[in-house]
């Protein structure tokens, strides 16, 4: 940044949008540079006149406290980190004085009632049970794909015939489907996405006959503009007629997971089949999960410890 005209007169706002031009731009995903965008905008919106000098702890205060009247605690968090990477540059370059992110208050509205993320193991039966798998591809094929594999739902979307390996059972994840975007295979999430996950001998024996004459290397779900409400809707449809809790496609990952580490499978081998950059990521996101999950292992250890005597 020091090669540009940038001095401590310099509006924050400007210099931000200078920052995330220089730093971000072709370095991340689209869709987090969509959330930097997103800040740009509510700085402008928020302390549009603000100098670089005169960014202070107060001031920043203001500035994370106003954000936080319209967003949840979490959302003001990811707010915050996106800043305080910009002004710690312009620290290091002497545009502002000290740290003024230092001891920041993290607030926020109260979080929204959660909604049911995942069905249990007859729940899920319901819904499947309640699927019209047809001769062809349709939602009702990807739902039970999704739900038998956990994979998420640009994944499922950038599937081909050619993915597929019957013999060994496995399918390959290594592209996506931009639907978001008028569609085309995109890379991965993350390198950790590539990956091959093991079929069920009753689903590739369905699936075998399903991808039997389809064209090897086009998409298997994707069938002009294709819309995640779309298939959320249909899985709604299936739920209440299967009076059960409604739940989105990415809950049916939810569920995939969820089932699995309930029947005893690892934390690693559930993240590796997720497609998760870490089993960080799988333990946070399962952490209601894997606490049910000690509970019950505590009955288990106090049981066995009973019978020696």
């Amino acid at each position: 940044m020091t090669g540009n005209t940038t001095d401590k007169e310099t509006l924050f706002c400007d210099y931000y949008t200078q920052w995330v031009d220089v730093y971000k731009e072709g370095a991340i995903r689209d869709v987090t540079m969509k959330k930097y965008k997103l800040t740009e905008a509510w700085l402008s919106k928020l302390i549009p006149d603000l100098r670089l000098a005169d960014m202070d702890r107060v001031t920043y205060q203001k500035l994370i406290n106003g954000y936080a009247e319209y967003h949840e605690r979490q959302t003001t968090m990811d707010f915050h980190h996106q800043l305080k990477g910009a002004i710690l540059d312009a620290v290091d370059e002497g545009l502002i004085q000290r740290d003024p992110t230092r001891k920041a208050i993290i607030k926020g509205r109260p979080p929204r009632e959660k909604k049911t993320k995942y069905l249990n193991q007859f729940e899920l039966h319901a819904v499947l049970a309640d699927l019209d798998l047809g001769t062809k591809p349709s939602w009702d094929w990807l739902i039970l794909l999704v739900a038998k594999t956990g994979l998420r739902f640009s994944e499922a979307l950038g599937l081909t015939p050619a993915d597929f390996d019957f013999v060994h059972q496995t399918l390959s994840v290594s592209k996506t489907w931009d639907y978001k975007n008028g569609g085309g295979f995109v890379p991965t999430k993350n390198a950790s996405s590539v990956r091959k996950v093991q079929l069920d001998w009753q689903l590739i024996m369905q699936l075998s006959a399903l991808l039997k004459d389809l064209p090897e290397n086009e998409p298997i779900f994707v069938n002009g503009k294709v819309y995640n409400s779309t298939a959320n809707n249909v899985l709604a449809r299936h739920c209440e007629h299967a009076e059960v809790p409604v739940i989105s496609i990415h809950g049916l990952r939810h569920t995939h997971a969820s089932l699995l580490l309930f029947a005893g499978v690892s934390i690693a081998s559930v993240s590796k089949r997720l497609g998760h950059a870490s089993m960080n990521t799988t333990q946070d996101t399962y952490l209601h999960v894997i606490r049910e999950l000690e509970n019950k292992d505590v009955d288990i250890v106090m049981r066995a410890l009973s019978t020696l005597i």
